[in-house]
């Protein structure tokens, strides 16, 4: 059965960062280089110096200006919280080496299925999607078995094994939306003119009509993409880090993620799907 706006909402806001519940996982498992996007280095497995006793950021309302425009970009699409709250049952990382080191272990692994799961729900909501329900509907049960595993077995896992499951399912669930804009000669030669992990990096494509294509992986870094028509897109792992989007339309983009939208510039014109939200750092 073909899902509901508000049930794929409902499902979704399950998969979005809970900071309250989380134990600043995303501030300590992780590792990042001094580069545009932090202004130092940190190892894996080393809270940040910005974490508070209480895992808080003592600069979250500051990240950009104080150049940790890469925190203000992450998502762990609720990773945080599972992990803390439910792989782990509440018990914090600080008092226990051990667990310290599995947990941090756990973490990517949990991130990964919960992104996977914000796809299918995704995938799940198309009208397009009704002969393939039924094994986009087994593979999100068998996702969401994954995150309940025990911290050991989640380490264990063969994230990339899942994975090419998981995307065999969305490559079909977007060819088949897409599909149904090849009726006409203009949409059927633009399908044929782009493919997956294609450079626009830099390019000036102002009020570009790409509406259809299939731009998984691509790169549109610090692209001019200002009032392009991007609707039914496939942009699953498109990169969009400083890319313009004021005034582009990307209202029934596929496979867009948060994270994706935050890593862009973009103003009030610019059209969002409705499960995303438009970053407090646009115009």
């Amino acid at each position: 059965m073909i899902q509901s706006t508000n049930e794929v909402r409902a499902k979704r806001k399950e998969l979005r960062a809970d900071c309250e519940n989380c134990f600043g996982l995303c501030c300590t498992a992780l590792s990042f280089a001094k580069s545009a996007d932090f202004p130092v280095n940190k190892d894996g497995g080393v809270p940040c110096s910005n974490l508070t006793e209480d895992f808080k950021c003592s600069i979250h309302q500051k990240l950009r200006r104080e150049g940790f425009k890469g925190c203000s970009v992450f998502d762990c699409f609720g990773a945080g919280q599972m992990v803390s709250q439910m792989t782990f049952e509440g018990k914090d990382w600080k008092t226990n080496p051990e667990r310290a080191r599995m947990m941090f272990s756990v973490f990517p692994k949990m991130q990964q299925l919960q992104e996977m799961l914000w796809y299918l729900e995704e995938a799940r909501s198309l009208k397009t999607s009704f002969p393939i329900l039924g094994d986009l509907g087994s593979v999100l049960e068998e996702t969401e078995r994954l995150t309940r595993l025990a911290p050991k077995d989640l380490i264990e896992l063969d994230i990339p094994a899942h994975r090419a499951v998981v995307n065999e399912l969305l490559l079909k669930a977007s060819e088949r939306h897409r599909r149904q804009l090849a009726s006409t000669p203009k949409h059927a030669v633009r399908r044929k003119a782009f493919g997956r992990g294609l450079d626009f990096m830099g390019a000036a494509l102002r009020k570009a009509d790409f509406r259809g294509a299939d731009f998984r992986g691509a790169f549109f870094i610090a692209a001019d993409l200002r009032e392009a028509d991007l609707r039914d897109c496939d942009l699953i792992g498109a990169d969009f880090r400083d890319s313009d989007l004021r005034g582009a339309d990307l209202t029934s983009s596929l496979f867009l993620t948060q994270a994706q939208v935050n890593a862009a510039r973009g103003n009030s014109r610019t059209k969002l799907p409705s499960m995303l939200q438009t970053p407090s750092h646009w115009e």
